[in-house]
């Protein structure tokens, strides 16, 4: 977006990227330099100008944007949730029990079970302490 906000129809692709400060091509903005059996080949000499800089702002946004910290936006599909849920209500840690449930219609095995359980323990480790404190208070409701 700040590039598109930067740009001037009337000039071309690389007036319009050496304005801001980027590279139209890569290869060029930084040179590999060509070695031929272990000697290096001398450039033909052509040193190029100094590039003035004109929107150097935009390039600045850029880095800026770059270096803030990514937001985790992880989330686990309601299905699994539910899943992990029932299992967990109707079955507590017996994870062999579960595996026969014939709500497992992905068949999963015990140990897979046992990992989506964990899973979930970790994404939402407030809310599985709660489940499991209603499930003990369910039970004592019923003794």
């Amino acid at each position: 977006s700040h590039i598109r906000h930067a740009w001037d129809p009337t000039k071309s692709v690389a007036q319009n990227l050496a304005e801001m400060g980027l590279a139209e091509n890569p290869n060029k903005a930084v040179p590999i330099p060509k070695k031929l059996l272990g000697t290096e080949v001398e450039s033909d000499g052509r040193g190029q100008g100094k590039k003035i800089v004109r929107k150097p702002y935009v390039v600045n946004e850029m880095e800026y944007e770059a270096s803030l910290p990514e937001k985790k936006s992880n989330t686990l599909s309601r299905d699994l949730i539910d899943y992990v849920r029932y299992m967990i209500q109707n079955h507590g840690e017996n994870y062999k029990e579960m595996a026969r449930d014939e709500k497992n219609y992905y068949q999963d095995t015990p140990k897979q079970i046992k990992r989506k359980i964990n899973v979930y323990k970790n994404f939402y480790p407030e809310e599985y302490k709660d489940f499991i404190a209603s499930l003990k208070q369910e039970k004592m409701d019923v003794q």
